[in-house]
């Protein structure tokens, strides 16, 4: 009996979803169970005592700006090269669809330069 490549995939992910389920059973039942203390609950990670609690700075709302931004300059250069990869009879539809797709990078940088989301971000 030949089993199709649903049951196939669907297979794999129960057989990957069970062991990541089994493994963080073992750790939840083998692991350390680390105390609750006042220091351990204190948001500051690196041991050090806090300086200034009161005076904190937050962070700029434009920082956020630039991190999507490169989130979406990055998976862009990613789908660069699966379409490099995917156009090997290079015709006239595979360049359509890059020149549409370098059309859709050059609006988005514009519009990053327009907005000026990536000048001065410490004011």
């Amino acid at each position: 009996m030949a089993m199709n490549e649903y049951t196939i995939f669907l297979l794999y992910l129960l057989a990957i979803l069970g062991f990541v389920g089994f493994t963080l059973f073992l750790n939840h039942a083998l692991g350390p169970k680390p105390v609750a203390t006042a220091m351990k609950l204190e948001p500051f990670e690196c041991g050090a005592t806090p300086i200034d609690r009161v005076n904190v700075k937050a962070v700029p709302i434009k920082y956020y700006g630039i991190a999507i931004v490169f989130i979406l300059f990055d998976l862009e250069t990613v789908f660069l090269f699966i379409w490099a990869l995917g156009a090997q009879p290079l015709d006239g539809l595979m360049l359509l669809i890059f020149g549409i797709f370098l059309a859709l990078l050059v609006l988005i940088l514009l519009y990053v330069w327009k907005a000026r989301l990536i000048e001065d971000v410490t004011g």
